[in-house]
C-alpha cells in the first residue's frame, strides 16, 4: 500500500501523509456486522477521568471481527476488503457457504474472490486459520491464540508478523514481533500469513486536527507546568528534568522502569525476554 503526499500549500501539508488505501476494496461496512461503540473520554464508571487526553474524535461503529474462526472445513470466500476505524489493520468479508457472514483480519496477499478455511485439512496460505501444531515450523502467522477456543489475541496490528521457530511436547516456540520468544500450547489457533496495511507506521499526521479526529485531545508537557503540577515543572526558564529520570505526574519512573510483576503466572511461558 502507498503513501500519498501533499504539496506543501500549507504548513500542516508540508510533512502530512495518508495512506492511498489501494488494499481497500468496499467502501460501506456490512450492517449486520455493526455494533455501537459508547464513549467514555477516558472516564470511568465515577465520572473521574483515569485516562487523560481522551475524547472528542469522528463517530465509529464497531466492526465485529471472528478473531476465533470456530466454523472448521467450510470454505468462505473473500467478498472485499474494508477500512476498519477501530484497529490499524484492514479487515476482509468473507462469506461462508451456509450465507453467514464475518469479519477477519486481512493478511498481505489476500483478495477479492480468494476462498479461506479453517481446520486440520486447511492449506497453508494466507487467511487460513488452524492449530498451531498443525502448521509447519518457519511459518509467518498472526492473530495467536494463548488459551484453546479463546480466541486471537497476539500479533493483530498492520504489518505484523510472528514466526513459529520449534514445536516440543504440547507446547511450541512463537516469536513475537517484539523479539520476545514466548511458549505457547500447540493446540491454540493462529492464522497465516503476515497482516496487511504495513504501510501504517509511515503515515505522518502532519496537524493537530487529525489527532482530534482520532479522539487524541491536546496533551501538555510536564516542564511547563507549575511545579504542583508535575515534578518536571517551575524554575526560571527552561530547566532540566531534576530528578535521576523523566517521571509520571505522579512520581512515578516514567523510562526504563519494569512495572510487570515479578511473579505473575505467565513468566513461566517467556523463553526469551523481548529486545
Amino acid at each position: 500500500m502507498g503513501m500519498k503526499h501533499f504539496n506543501p500549500t500549507t504548513p500542516s501539508l508540508r510533512n502530512m501523509t495518508v495512506s492511498t488505501y489501494e488494499e481497500v476494496t468496499k467502501k460501506t461496512p456490512e450492517k449486520t456486522l455493526l455494533a455501537t461503540k459508547k464513549k467514555n473520554a477516558g472516564r470511568n464508571s465515577y465520572g473521574r477521568i483515569t485516562v487523560r487526553h481522551q475524547g472528542g474524535g469522528n463517530r465509529q461503529k464497531y466492526r465485529l471481527v471472528d478473531f476465533k474462526r470456530r466454523k472448521d472445513d467450510m470454505v468462505a470466500t473473500v467478498i472485499g476488503i474494508e477500512y476498519d476505524p477501530n484497529r490499524s489493520a484492514n479487515i476482509a468479508l468473507i462469506e461462508y457457504e451456509d450465507g453467514e457472514k464475518a469479519y477477519i483480519l486481512a493478511p498481505i496477499g489476500l483478495k477479492d474472490g480468494d476462498k479461506v478455511v479453517s481446520g486440520e485439512r486447511a492449506d497453508i496460505k494466507p487467511g487460513n486459520c488452524m492449530k498451531i501444531e498443525n502448521i509447519p515450523v518457519g511459518t509467518m502467522i498472526h492473530n495467536i491464540e494463548l488459551n484453546p477456543g479463546q480466541g486471537g489475541k497476539l500479533v493483530r496490528a498492520a504489518g505484523q508478523e510472528a514466526q513459529l521457530m520449534a514445536k516440543e511436547g504440547k507446547y511450541a516456540h512463537v516469536r513475537l514481533p517484539s523479539g520476545e520468544m514466548r511458549l505457547i500450547m500447540a493446540v491454540c489457533r493462529a492464522t497465516i500469513g503476515t497482516i496487511g496495511n504495513s504501510d501504517h507506521e509511515n503515515v505522518k499526521l502532519g496537524k493537530a486536527g487529525r489527532s482530534r479526529h482520532l479522539g487524541k485531545r491536546p496533551e501538555v508537557r510536564g516542564s511547563v507546568m507549575n511545579p504542583n503540577d508535575h515534578p518536571h515543572g517551575g524554575g526560571e526558564g527552561r530547566a532540566p528534568v531534576g530528578h535521576a529520570g523523566p517521571m509520571t505526574p505522579w512520581g512515578k519512573p516514567a523510562l526504563g522502569y519494569k512495572t510487570r510483576k515479578r511473579n505473575k503466572m505467565s513468566n513461566k511461558f517467556i523463553v526469551k525476554r523481548r529486545k
